[in-house]
């Protein structure tokens, strides 16, 4: 017999186990149910010592066929086991099986009579018919089975005096018989059906052999990368692993990820971001012509490996590389640049397989991005902590309205002349497994894994419904943070409209709030944008002004309605924080803009505001943040908790706290 041939024997012997295997448990309970009725079913003083003895040795072959079926599936099932001595403990137990049966029904045609015998030779006869389809996996067994259960008992029914059971005993022998033939017949087929499938899968293998020897040279090209002629992600992570899985010196991985690439690709075209990544790569080949480890991992992503390279070594070398990659480059009749972000994971301080050492580096690059780009990270054990709290925290984001965790604070906006409430701007609060997750923690990771579309709706519907409910004939708006991501989704005008539709709260009662940031993006769509809201009726003003992106032109061209000062230039009003706080508000006056100030903590720098100009105060002096119950009865106070008794606010975390 041909090696092919032992294989294809192989595979059916394999296959025609699992088939008699995947039935067998159930089989075997429905044996031990049975014979168990049997015995203990009928009080037969004629047959109870026998029973005694029967019983028994029924359970204790059932019990081993029970651990042989456990230890093939959990020891054997998924490996490339022995087929051939699986089905033959296989059989070994059912044949046994059917012997002990047999010697039942024999016992039971000659010393019961009535029900119980009747019982018998049905439950014996379906166990027998069951067979054929079970066993047929195995062709002597499938047929043994039904032959061995049957024909002995029916021969003892045609020795009884009665001629009823005579006639049982004929009608056994000639079903034993139909059995035998239908068995035959079903195990013909399936070991047909395990031949076909298995000849199949020889000739397809067969075939993947061939097609694998002719294209193993067009295989080799394809370990490059077409555009920079670098390892491609596959090449490189089988070097790196037959790297790693033998004793080698330590070496540094290097994850290098290119900042500002994203902008001269969208912004430029991808034909310059192209001619980027070939001029990248051939400097870090031009840098690193010991290193045989390089690769462009994705996108603007390489992986070097620094072999015999410890820690001081990489960093030195990270910011020399950082130092080339980040020259100009020349592309046709423009001059580009991009830096680069890199982080070093240490073979095998931090890790020995190739896997967690590319997800430790390009951790400790991600993290090191968010810091300060175009430097250098090595991986520490803080950056996984504060990683896995990131997914907690992102894992938890996606489940949080669902379940109900995220609610809404309001803080008062105070008009200065008067100390009346003119609006309450709403801030999220998120408790997540009995912790204050703050505001600044969890926002910036809703925008980043994209959830913050559905989380800035939520607080825009709950807000305006909220604020449709508490106005009490006046008219408090309500001013709602929004994410700039929000604002330059394409259905951000939509999401306001069903929010005013919704709760029926007019228009000119809700205010929107955007950072500086906003100026960054594509300047007509956000002018736009504003002027589509201005039109709705709805106010926008500008959140932290002086920090970011604005300048005066920016400010004219998109005429907000009002502009909101930092806390840090307030928390410096006796310092240069006053001579900024004059310049905004000078600014905003020749524009026509209104001027909140926030973080207002002190009765001094009230008086300052109010001295300078500053038409709205916002901050802990006058109110903390209220939950939602508490509005109305601060609406009818009508003035700042700082002249009145207040219980039940929040704090910046949105802890309950009290107010006397």
């Amino acid at each position: 017999m041909n090696k092919n041939n032992l294989e294809l024997n192989k595979h059916v012997e394999q296959d025609a186990a699992v088939l008699l295997y995947g039935n067998a448990i159930s089989g075997i309970l429905i044996t031990l149910l049975t014979s168990s009725f049997l015995v203990f079913a009928f009080d037969n003083p004629q047959t109870a010592d026998f029973k005694t003895v029967w019983w028994p040795i029924m359970a204790a072959v059932l019990s081993l066929r029970f651990i042989d079926a456990m230890w093939w599936n959990f020891k054997e099932k998924n490996t490339d086991f022995d087929g051939k001595k699986a089905i033959t403990r296989f059989i070994i137990g059912v044949n046994s099986t059917a012997i002990v049966w047999t010697t039942y029904l024999v016992y039971a045609t000659t010393h019961s009579s009535g029900i119980e015998l009747t019982t018998t030779v049905i439950t014996v006869a379906s166990m027998a018919g069951g067979a054929a389809t079970i066993l047929a996996a195995h062709k002597y067994t499938s047929m043994f089975y039904p032959v061995i259960l049957l024909v002995p008992g029916a021969i003892g029914l045609l020795f009884s005096d009665i001629e009823a059971l005579q006639l049982l005993g004929v009608l056994g022998l000639a079903f034993g018989f139909v059995m035998l033939a239908t068995s035959k017949k079903s195990a013909d087929f399936t070991r047909n059906a395990l031949f076909l499938k298995n000849e199949n899968a020889v000739l397809v293998h067969r075939m993947e052999e061939k097609v694998k020897q002719r294209t193993q040279k067009i295989y080799e090209l394809s370990n490059l990368d077409p555009l920079t002629g670098l390892y491609n992600r596959t090449a490189f992570l089988d070097a790196l692993k037959m790297m790693v899985s033998k004793p080698i010196e330590p070496f540094s991985l290097l994850f290098i990820d290119l900042d500002g690439f994203k902008k001269i690709n969208d912004s430029i075209g991808h034909k310059a971001g192209d001619q980027i990544l070939k001029k990248t790569a051939n400097r870090l080949k031009a840098y690193t012509l010991e290193s045989q480890l390089l690769c462009r991992w994705g996108g603007d992503e390489f992986i070097i490996v620094f072999t015999n390279t410890r820690q001081s070594s990489a960093i030195e070398k990270s910011k020399q590389l950082i130092e080339k990659l980040s020259e100009h480059h020349k592309i046709e009749n423009s001059v580009l640049s991009v830096g680069a972000t890199i982080g070093i994971a240490l073979y095998p301080e931090h890790a020995t397989t190739e896997d967690r050492l590319i997800q430790l580096a390009d951790m400790a690059m991600y993290f090191q991005k968010k810091q300060m780009r175009s430097t250098v990270a090595v991986f520490s054990e803080q950056m996984e902590k504060l990683y896995s709290k990131e997914l907690r925290l992102k894992n938890g984001l996606t489940k949080a309205i669902e379940q109900h965790q995220l609610r809404i604070v309001y803080q008062p906006i105070i008009r200065s002349e008067d100390n009346t409430i003119a609006a309450f701007e709403a801030l999220l609060r998120w408790r997540n497994e009995d912790e204050n997750i703050p505001p600044d923690e969890f926002i910036p990771i809703a925008e980043q894994y994209g959830l913050i579309h559905e989380i800035g709706a939520w607080v825009l519907n709950h807000a305006c419904q909220q604020a449709s409910q508490w106005g009490l004939g006046r008219n408090v708006a309500v001013c709602v943070n929004v994410s700039v991501i929000q604002f330059q989704n394409e259905n951000f005008i939509n999401v306001v409209e069903n929010a005013l539709l919704n709760s029926g709260l007019p228009a000119e009662l809700l205010h929107l709030e955007i950072t500086e940031s906003v100026f960054a993006a594509d300047f007509d769509s956000t002018s736009n944008l504003i002027k589509q809201l201005q039109r709705m009726g709805i106010k926008v003003s500008i959140d932290d002004f002086g920090t970011g992106y604005s300048s005066l032109s920016v400010l004219q061209d998109l005429a907000v309605n009002m502009v909101k000062i930092d806390r840090s230039f307030v928390a410096k009003m006796d310092s240069n924080g006053a001579a900024i706080v004059t310049a905004v508000i000078n600014i905003a006056d020749s524009f026509n803009f209104l001027v909140i100030a926030e973080g207002v903590e002190t009765e001094k720098q009230t008086n300052a505001l109010k001295k300078l100009g500053v038409q709205y105060l916002q901050g802990y002096f006058h109110s903390r943040p209220l939950e939602v119950e508490n509005i109305p009865s601060y609406l009818q106070s009508g003035v700042s908790p700082s002249t009145t008794n207040l219980s039940h606010q929040v704090d910046q975390r949105g802890e309950s706290i009290e107010i006397n």
